[in-house]
């Protein structure tokens, strides 16, 4: 019996039991969701916003996302129940690769995405180089693909504000290298083998490969398939895949911006 507090165990040889109650550990869960516009990447929301654990809700156990997507900003969010797996792939120094599709006001010359790539002095310092490959041009507006490798606080919306070009549109089309593929806005997925051995490669995590379902989660609740922004794909138009119940609680509630 341990009375100490502060006693470390190692829970794969150790048999732990609480009152008499065996506690066993979860098994390690890693999943790629594609967060719709409208929806916060936080458990809960004080202000009562529809929360990416609406979309979790399926999934056994706790789980948590890996970093965060603004409430305007769709796209690529991981969510896992392992710690050493979140953290490995926000720390500054693993400079894990970010790319999004972005929308900007204003035509942006061969100056302009040259200044991103350098990087843009921010209030907090001067982002660091990025890799910007120019989409197309729509009349007084620039799409663009954008990688950075850094995770400040609304950093790609600042970008835009301070050199001129406000976002419009934002989307993350991939994290780490993972991509959300054909998932609808709403729905997720189990990351694969292939994908957790890669990223195991690469950032030294997960420690074990976890043999889950290859399966995607659909959510059956009304809501519109739209497909993730591509360079083949016309992307002008908007959508707002919220799930109804997620829709009833987003209305009139306010925006953030990234």
């Amino acid at each position: 019996m341990i009375t100490e507090l502060g006693t470390k165990v190692d829970p794969r040889t150790s048999r732990i039991e609480v009152d008499g109650e065996r506690i066993v550990r979860e098994s390690p869960t890693y999943v790629v969701l594609h967060k719709p516009r409208g929806v916060v990447s936080t458990m809960r929301d004080p202000e009562g916003r529809p929360t990416v654990r609406d979309l979790l809700a399926d999934l056994p156990g706790r789980i948590y996302p890996v970093g965060r997507l603004d409430f305007n900003t769709s796209g690529v969010l991981l969510a896992t129940n392992d710690g050493e797996f979140a953290e490995a792939l926000l720390h500054p120094r693993r400079a894990v690769p970010k790319t999004y599709v972005v929308k900007v006001q204003g035509a942006m010359q061969p100056r302009d995405l040259d200044r991103w790539r350098r990087g843009v002095e921010l209030d907090d310092g001067k982002t660091l180089p990025a890799k910007v490959k120019l989409l197309r041009h729509e009349a007084d507006k620039t799409w663009l693909e954008l990688t950075i490798t850094e995770g400040r606080n609304l950093q790609v919306r600042r970008m835009g504000e301070v050199t001129g070009f406000r976002v419009m549109r934002l989307a993350r089309t991939s994290f780490a290298g993972i991509d959300a593929g054909d998932i609808a806005p709403g729905a997720w997925r189990y990351l694969t083998a292939d994908e957790q051995r890669a990223l195991k490669k690469e950032y030294g995590v997960p420690r074990r490969i976890a043999s889950q379902v290859r399966t995607t989660h659909v959510d059956r609740r009304d809501h519109e398939r739209s497909p993730m922004p591509t360079t083949t794909r016309r992307t002008s138009g908007g959508h707002r895949p919220i799930l109804s119940k997620v829709a009833a609680r987003a209305k009139g509630g306010p925006a953030e911006h990234e």
